[in-house]
């Protein structure tokens, strides 16, 4: 299946329990399709969401609201059902917001392009904590509710790590020589999988974040632009050659790749609602969904999750307080630093 969306689009996400999509494009436009397996997507709305590109996309509220962010600064909540806007941040970030994630229910963080991160409390209906961690953009963001850890990559070459119970930056690690465009969390939660510039996957175990433990070079030299958890031990990856493979990890290897999207770099990934479609979104102004479970088939794997492999190493430790300076001596002044914007904009008083 595939919708020609006619211009750039840079983010893509899935309705939270039916068959509706919605991509973020470059001309600042939100655009919704509802899909369906015998028949062509629909165009459902067509929002004039931002002035400048709609860098992030996400749906909030079980998907009665919809988030967008833009290089204008703002954050905008649209209804789903009317399109209509609810509310609007003007100066959500001193700079482009680049990534939304959902974190819970009532909670979101978002990225800009000098590395700051915010998470936003839909219930407080406020910016709760901003941690400028990152000296570039945030390229990704990934969160585990277990331990409430933020993990955040950016196009400094670092990985970070928040705390969110209490409120501080964790750790950080050391500056890699690549920049850091994704990360998934896998073996239950014993290992973080970062994709890069230059196409190598960075392995990092859980409380050891400092340097990664192990490097995957076999999709080099096309950098890894999205990933995207299938289970514990697989991943599916969008590269910049256009490629989406199914890349097991510890044992690290390509099992296969899976589709090709176009000859243009794999921008974002994402799985419908009910894991049935894999949505991708590249430089060719098309989204495509693709049957997950042809694509498993082709694999020669079923989808179903598999127990973690075993390694050497410990997943208990506590995580290093330190952040490193950067080797080119660029770091932020306030790097590190946490601050309570509680009484910040009521951003989320409608939703």
């Amino acid at each position: 299946m595939e919708i020609d969306l006619e211009k750039l689009p840079f983010d893509v996400d899935f309705h939270p329990s039916n068959d509706v999509l919605a991509a973020g494009l470059i001309t600042g436009h939100l655009l919704l399709y509802r899909y369906a397996a015998e028949s062509p997507p629909v165009r459902l709305l067509e929002i004039s969401a931002h002035t400048e590109s709609c860098r992030a996309v996400r749906f909030v509220n079980e998907g009665r609201a919809i988030l967008t962010g833009s290089p204008d600064c703002s954050i905008l909540a649209s209804d789903t059902e009317t399109g209509s806007p609810i509310t609007r941040l003007e100066n959500s970030h001193g700079a482009a917001v680049n990534r939304i994630v959902n974190l819970t229910e009532s909670t979101v963080a978002s990225g800009d392009d000098e590395g700051c991160v915010k998470v936003w409390d839909t219930r407080q209906r406020s910016c709760c904590n901003s941690f400028h961690v990152h000296e570039e953009y945030i390229s990704d963001m990934t969160y585990t509710s277990d331990s409430m850890k933020l993990l955040g990559t950016s196009g400094d070459g670092t990985l970070s790590v928040c705390n969110l119970r209490s409120n501080k930056v964790q750790t950080r690690s050391e500056f890699s020589e690549d920049e850091l465009l994704s990360v998934v969390i896998m073996k239950n939660g014993r290992k973080v999988v970062c994709g890069t510039q230059t196409g190598t996957l960075l392995l990092y175990s859980w409380g050891f974040f400092k340097d990664c433990s192990d490097r995957f070079i076999d999709l080099s030299p096309n950098s890894v632009d999205a990933l995207l958890k299938l289970d514990e031990d697989r991943v599916i990856t969008g590269s910049e050659n256009g490629i989406i493979s199914l890349i097991g990890i510890l044992p690290n290897r390509v099992i296969q790749p899976i589709a090709e999207h176009s000859e243009y770099p794999v921008e974002r990934l994402a799985f419908s609602h009910d894991r049935k479609y894999l949505g991708s979104i590249s430089h060719d102004h098309t989204l495509k969904l693709w049957d997950l479970d042809d694509l498993m088939q082709v694999s020669g794997n079923p989808t179903h999750n598999h127990s973690a492999s075993a390694d050497s190493d410990s997943d208990g430790m506590d995580i290093e307080d330190s952040i490193p300076k950067s080797s080119k001596g660029t770091k932020r002044k306030n790097s590190g630093k946490t601050q309570n914007l509680s009484t910040s904009s009521n951003f989320f008083a409608d939703l």
